[in-house]
């Protein structure tokens, strides 16, 4: 898959509706890219999306690998409506209130209606209520439509998602857009599955894009106690790199995805990530996790008797707003990594992670 494939595959990714607890259509959208790649393509029975890739030398299914990333984004349910067409709402996921006043948005009614978040205006609050953020609970969703007729096409539990477009920055290189938390996850997923399309390896590999995430990583939980496989690699993101963060709580744009080391992580497993990067000049920073990651990794690591699990984040500035941003060139490389490593699980492997 060349670079400019792959931005496409992103750009369709970012641009399908899949907030938490409603992912039909971001997965219907990874569904057909994975049927061209895969050998087989399901969903189970909580709707994560499970593709299967068969290893050549494993007609027993032996020894299974399973690769990662929630497809899940951020967004609202309507709670409220209001007589005068008005919408209430609360969070779907870790929303960011300083940025949702002004905000476009699409509420997955009895049809798709477009709307703006509003709030009251500057001009008519106090001095001191100038200089706070707008509480969530004061904001509201505008459709511009009576409020009759808001009743009759918006239902409370509706949910609502952000109407941002994703763009192609062409001149470095990167792209910007909504739910890109965890769609470049995603595509790294796809790019992995490409690099091993046509090729041998003993393992069974599954590329799992799971559901509901961002409120309790409920889809990794569920595929990980039905796959049981014998080790894990998830792909999230990390923060990236800009203007006024602390040092060290960031991870550069463009230097390959952060490999997490730390008690969440298989240490011997992790290793060997590292060094299939290396071996193979890919860049790969590192990324210190002392506790739980908040990520699928935490889920698969603690299902069952316990799964081997890596984790393997791409930088992304901007995290949980309508203009996260992320490089081409971190999913590539990540996408490589795995690809990589998948061919080196072998049964050889297997007995030396089970005693490590």
């Amino acid at each position: 898959m060349n670079p400019e494939k792959l931005a496409d595959t992103l750009l369709s990714l970012s641009s399908a509706s899949g907030v938490t607890g409603s992912e039909d259509a971001a997965v219907e959208e990874a569904s057909v890219i994975f049927r061209q790649l895969t050998d087989q393509v399901k969903k189970d029975r909580f709707g994560n999306l499970v593709a299967l890739k068969k290893g050549a030398a494993n007609s027993n299914h032996e020894i299974s690998i399973a690769l990662v990333a929630h497809v899940d984004e951020i967004g609202f349910v309507v709670t409220k409506i209001e007589d005068e067409g008005f919408l209430r709402f609360s969070p779907l996921g870790g929303l960011d209130a300083r940025v949702l006043p002004g905000q476009s948005v699409e509420v997955d009614a009895k049809k798709i209606l477009k709307g703006v978040i509003g709030s009251a205006p500057p001009h008519l609050l106090s001095e001191d209520d100038r200089k706070k953020t707008v509480p969530i609970d004061k904001l509201f969703i505008d459709l511009g439509i009576p409020g009759g007729k808001v009743k009759e096409l918006v239902s409370v539990g509706d949910t609502v998602r952000f109407d941002q477009q994703p763009l192609a920055l062409k001149y470095n290189n990167r792209i910007t857009g909504k739910s890109l938390d965890n769609r470049a996850g995603v595509a790294a997923l796809i790019y992995a599955a490409s690099e091993l399309s046509g090729l041998i390896h003993a393992a069974d590999i599954y590329f799992i894009a799971s559901l509901q995430e961002e409120v309790g990583l409920r889809g990794a939980l569920t595929a990980a106690y039905g796959l049981k496989p014998d080790l894990a690699i998830v792909v999230d993101v990390t923060h990236g790199d800009c203007p006024g963060l602390k040092e060290g709580s960031y991870f550069n744009l463009g230097k390959g995805p952060a490999l997490a080391v730390g008690p969440n992580l298989h240490p011997y497993l992790t290793d060997k990530v590292e060094e299939t990067a290396r071996a193979n000049y890919l860049p790969c920073q590192i990324e210190p996790v002392p506790g739980n990651s908040t990520t699928d990794a935490w889920a698969f690591q603690v299902s069952r008797a316990g799964i081997p699990t890596a984790l393997l984040s791409i930088p992304l500035r901007y995290m949980h707003t309508p203009v996260e941003m992320v490089d081409l060139e971190d999913i590539i490389a990540c996408g490589k990594i795995i690809s990589f490593f998948c061919r080196t699980v072998d049964a050889d492997f297997l007995e030396v992670l089970k005693t490590c």
